[in-house]
C-alpha cells in the first residue's frame, strides 16, 4: 500500500512540471509532416470556383463508381440466389442464364448512363 502511495505522490508531483511542456508544445511543433491536398483530376483551374467545380466533379465520379459497384453486387447476389434455387428445384439453368444476361445488360446500360451523366458536368 505504501508503495502505491509513493507512486501516486510521484505522479501528482510530476504533473505541475509537465504542464509548461504541454503548453509550449504547439509553439515548438511545426507542420512539416502533414500531407498536402491533392489537386482535382481536371486540374485546379483559374480560380477558386473552378477548383471547387473540379473537386465536385471528382466527388460525383466517386458516387457514380459507388453506384456501379452496388449494381454489380446486387446483380451478383441475384445470380447467386438464382443458382441456389437451381439446386432446390425452384429454378432452371435457363432462368439462371437469363438472370446473368439481363444483369450484364443492366450493368452495361448503368455504366453507359452514368458516363453520359458525368460528361454533362
Amino acid at each position: 500500500m505504501t508503495r502505491l502511495l509513493r507512486h501516486f505522490r510521484r505522479v501528482v508531483h510530476a504533473v505541475p512540471l509537465s504542464v509548461p511542456a504541454v503548453t509550449l508544445l504547439p509553439t515548438i511543433s511545426h507542420a512539416q509532416g502533414l500531407p498536402t491536398l491533392e489537386d482535382p483530376s481536371r486540374g485546379t483551374g483559374s480560380g477558386i470556383m473552378d477548383t471547387l467545380r473540379n473537386y465536385s466533379y471528382d466527388m460525383v465520379m466517386l458516387i457514380a463508381l459507388l453506384v456501379v459497384a452496388s449494381m454489380f453486387i446486387g446483380i451478383s447476389y441475384h445470380a447467386y440466389s438464382r443458382y441456389a434455387e437451381i439446386h432446390t428445384g425452384r429454378a432452371t439453368w435457363g432462368q439462371f442464364g437469363l438472370s446473368i444476361a439481363v444483369g450484364a445488360i443492366l450493368l452495361v446500360v448503368g455504366i453507359w448512363l452514368l458516363t453520359k451523366a458525368t460528361t454533362i458536368l
